[in-house]
């Protein structure tokens, strides 16, 4: 593990390789899972703000869930998560494209510049999960079989999953956090090659 600033991170967001790959798995993460995506008290105000604007892009089960069961619930760890469109599918914002792939309509609206926010830090940062404790912010990797692609991808183009997941980690801790995390990797290789 190293520690950057009050965060702790897993060796494996070092030595694991990781590159999505939308065309084979379809964007699974967004659709099997035993809950929603966790998201914060503000994100939750902020999706609900752009509603009128995310709800062009969904389907009408996931429309009548925000109608009748809201956009958010508390699942059994007592986390904050997005609803689902049935209990282990979809997330109530997961749409799919003219391919069959699914993506967020939320991360939709923003790339197309019609909304300001961005979809939930817990999405754009995975598989890297975050856990907040008393005195530290612990970051670990999360394997899950349906990134199975993404991980030979990142292997074979040699994609490091903090390289990967650059935008979201500067996004969530800051451009000197993410420096130091840098610093780390290369003095992790040096002490990795002297061994």
């Amino acid at each position: 593990m190293i520690q950057i600033q009050d965060t702790i991170l897993s060796d494996e967001i070092f030595e694991e390789h990781f590159l999505c790959d939308l065309n084979l798995c379809k964007g699974m993460c967004c659709v099997d899972g035993d809950s929603g995506a966790p998201i914060t008290r503000e994100e939750h105000a902020e999706i609900k703000a752009i509603l009128p604007v995310i709800k062009e892009y969904l389907p009408p089960a996931a429309l009548e869930v925000i109608a009748t069961k809201g956009i958010s619930y508390v699942d059994y760890d007592g986390e904050l998560v997005t609803s689902l469109v049935e209990e282990g599918k979809e997330c109530v914002f997961a749409y799919r494209d003219e391919k069959g792939i699914c993506k967020c309509s939320i991360d939709t609206a923003y790339r197309e510049g019609r909304v300001e926010v961005q979809k939930p830090i817990s999405c754009h940062l995975y598989p890297i999960r975050i856990t907040k404790y008393r005195d530290f912010t612990a970051l670990n990797y999360h394997r899950w079989s349906v990134c199975r692609s993404a991980v030979e991808k990142g292997e074979e183009e040699g994609v490091p999953l903090y390289r990967f997941l650059k935008e979201p980690l500067i996004r969530r801790f800051g451009k000197e956090w993410y420096s130091e995390v840098l610093v780390a990797a290369e003095l992790k290789k040096v002490a990795e090659s002297t061994e």
